[in-house]
This record gives structure tokens, C-alpha cells and sequence, in this order.
């Protein structure tokens, strides 16, 4: 499996697989994209404010056309133009540079136009937040479907670029509430809204905010604090670890992504080894990390490495890794693995080209991740995997 490769670099098509994953139309995306060809050209930073604003076209008629659903009182149609709409304006927002004009009005009209969807529908999606540093961390969190009593949970973590509407489009959350297991998708610091409303920059000693995420679950009378596990998607493959290795109340962990070494990664990076996930990328992760240069950024960036943490897992830990990853190398997966040395049941899961999923966290199929992951909080925390 591959790409959908339109465009004649990795960074833009990545864009395009994420909005495939999470519920686009492909007539849609042909709409937006068509116009973009020749800027494209240009190569993976130039164009990206047309790049926006053909997506923000797109996404503001989808919104004008869930009004009239709306007016009309087909709520169910209104929902799904909406979803469309959210989707279209944050991949959007996602491609700019730190700053760009319009990026933050954009990254409002998406999570707007995301919880009228999920309103209209009814779907099983609450907003939430809990008190962090004087402000508050929010997710949304899905509940198990057919539990009664206190249910299994998971903690569900953002990578470098994504938002916590990012995590449940993944459907991952859907796949854990039908198997009787919750879902908190959270927006931590450097991601999302911590980052973009309340100015939280990402925090590598990710037990800092892993703890409180831990202890809000904790507290729902809906949620087993003693069945509460982690996992997390592409740079969360480095948090998730290390909040389960530094959190023992975490009864299970899981890394979609197997970001052992991120300190390495921007090594290499540094001499055009391996490809970026979004365009403007020093100026991203600067912001990401609220770092004044590049030397405060690397400050930050080197302490990420999990040499010496996963050893400390002492509870089930699943890695999984596609062997076609152009951003993170597959070597990372077994390194991360072979040091799981206290997990009492410890596996490895390489997606091939057998099944799929083989790019980035799945870009080119991410139903094999998210059935595999499920399955495996299904096991180890006491979900279920059938009817």
C-alpha cells in the first residue's frame, strides 16, 4: 500500500492521507486540490497558504450547506457536512507556518464546525477539561458502549501536528467503546488547544501532565481506576512510554508509532534524512516547544529519548510500527521492544505490506492500527473483542 501521491511531495500528500483516514470525500479533495498542482511544485513550504485557502473554501460552503440542513431540521445530514467542514479547516490550519494570518480564526471555525457536528449527531463524544497549572487540559472523551458498571479507559495522546479531533476521527476511540472500553482523546501540552488557546508548550518529561490526565480519569465514577491504560499516536509514541514507565498506575500502554529516539530523528533532520511531517518544520517545532531558536529548541528536543525508560514499564506494553515509515525508522520499533524487559507481557507489531498500514502511523490505512491496538486493551485491560 501507499500514499495517495497527487502531489509531488511527501508533506503534502501526508496532509491529503490524514484527511482520507479521517472521513474526507475524494471528490472533495480533487476540488481542493486540483488548483494546487502547480504550487506544489515549488515544493513542500511554498503555496501553503493557497494550500489553506482552497481547503477554507471548501470547508465554509460544506458549512453554509449544514446551515440549511440545519434550518431544515435534517440534523443527521447537517452532521456530516459538518464533520467535513471541521476536518477541511484544521488539515488547513495544519499546513502553515507559525503566525500565518488567518491560522488562528481557521483553527476556531474547525473546532466549532467539529462540536456542531458531534451536537447534531449526539454522537458519544463529551468535551471535557481538568485543572492543569493554573489553566485546564481538555479531550474528549467517549464512553464505553454496554458497561454498566466502572469501565476500562484509555489515555489517548497527540503526536508533534495533530489535535485531539485528529484522535477521534482515527476512530480508535469507536473501536475501544465498542469493545466496553473509554477514551480520553487529549489535546496535551504543545498540541491542539493546550498550545494554540491556553499556551502550554510541549513538555518532554511527559509524566508532568500524564499524571494529572491519570488522576482525572481516576476520579469519574464512569472510569476503573484500576484498568486505565495509554497509548499515543506518532510523537506520542515517545510520550505514552514514558508517562507508563514514570506513572505505574497506568494498568497498560500502547505506542502507535514507535518514536524511541525523537532527539536522533531531528539529528538526521538536520541533514534531510527522513521526511518531515509538516511544512515550515523548524519554524513548527520551535513554536511547538515554545523555543526562541534552534539551540533552545535542541535544549528540549535531546532530552527525548526512552534509552532507560521503557525498562521501567512494569505492565503490558504493545509496540507497533509500520515497516514502510519514511519519517521514523522501523529500527526504533525493535529497540523500544527489546527494552521492555520488566513488561510481563510485551509485543511487537510491524505492519506489512500484507495488510497495510505500513506508512506513518498508518497514513496509507490506519484501520489495521487502530483493530490491532483495540484488540490489545481489549486483552490486557478486560474489554472485549466480539459481540
Amino acid at each position: 500500500m501507499a500514499l495517495f501521491n497527487y502531489f509531488p511531495n511527501y508533506v503534502w500528500n501526508l496532509s491529503v492521507a490524514i484527511a482520507l483516514e479521517s472521513g474526507a470525500q475524494i471528490g472533495e479533495i480533487m476540488d481542493m486540490c486540483q488548483p494546487l498542482l502547480e504550487r506544489a511544485e515549488g515544493g513542500e513550504d511554498a503555496g501553503t497558504a493557497d494550500f489553506m485557502q482552497s481547503w477554507i473554501k471548501e470547508a465554509d460552503k460544506l458549512a453554509g450547506l449544514a446551515k440549511e440542513d440545519e434550518e431544515a431540521g435534517h440534523l443527521f445530514s447537517a452532521a456530516d457536512k459538518q464533520k467535513r467542514a471541521a476536518l477541511y479547516y484544521l488539515v488547513g490550519e495544519r499546513m502553515q507556518g507559525h503566525g500565518h494570518p488567518g491560522r488562528a480564526e481557521t483553527y476556531r471555525k474547525g473546532v466549532d464546525a467539529f462540536m456542531s457536528s458531534i451536537e447534531n449527531a449526539k454522537e458519544n463524544c463529551e468535551r471535557v477539561e481538568f485543572p492543569y497549572q493554573g489553566k485546564t487540559l481538555s479531550g474528549y472523551f467517549t464512553r464505553a458502549e454496554g458497561v454498566t458498571a466502572p469501565a476500562p479507559c484509555v489515555l489517548y495522546l497527540n503526536g508533534l501536528d495533530s489535535n485531539k479531533e485528529m484522535l477521534y476521527w482515527s476512530q480508535l476511540p469507536h473501536e475501544l467503546a465498542r469493545r466496553g472500553i473509554s477514551c480520553l482523546c487529549l489535546d496535551q501540552p504543545g498540541t491542539g488547544e493546550s498550545l494554540r488557546l491556553n499556551g502550554f508548550p510541549a513538555d518532554p518529561i511527559s509524566e508532568n501532565w500524564g499524571t494529572p490526565a491519570y488522576e482525572y480519569l481516576a476520579s469519574r465514577d464512569d472510569v476503573d481506576a484500576e484498568r486505565i491504560g495509554i497509548t499515543g499516536i506518532s510523537l506520542g509514541g515517545y510520550y505514552a512510554p514514558r508517562v507508563c514507565a514514570n506513572e505505574p498506575r497506568f494498568a497498560s500502554g500502547a505506542c502507535w508509532g514507535a518514536n524511541h529516539n525523537w532527539a536522533e530523528v531531528q539529528h538526521k533532520r538536520l541533514k534531510r534524512e527522513g521526511e518531515n511531517p509538516v511544512p515550515h518544520y523548524w519554524n513548527h517545532v520551535q513554536w511547538v516547544f515554545g523555543a526562541d531558536d534552534m539551540e533552545s529548541f535542541f535544549k528540549k528536543a535531546d532530552l527525548m529519548c526512552l534509552d532507560g525508560e521503557m525498562e521501567k514499564i512494569r505492565v503490558p506494553f504493545l509496540v507497533t510500527h509500520g515497516i514502510g515509515d519514511r519519517q521514523i525508522s522501523v529500527d526504533y520499533a525493535h529497540t523500544a521492544y527489546d527494552q521492555l524487559i520488566n513488561s510481563p507481557k510485551r509485543a511487537l507489531k510491524l505492519f506489512t505490506e500484507r495488510e497495510g498500514g505500513v506508512e506513518h502511523v498508518g497514513a496509507d490505512n490506519m484501520s489495521f492500527g487502530r483493530h490491532y491496538i483495540a484488540d490489545w486493551f481489549a486483552d490486557t485491560l478486560g474489554g472485549h473483542a466480539k459481540p
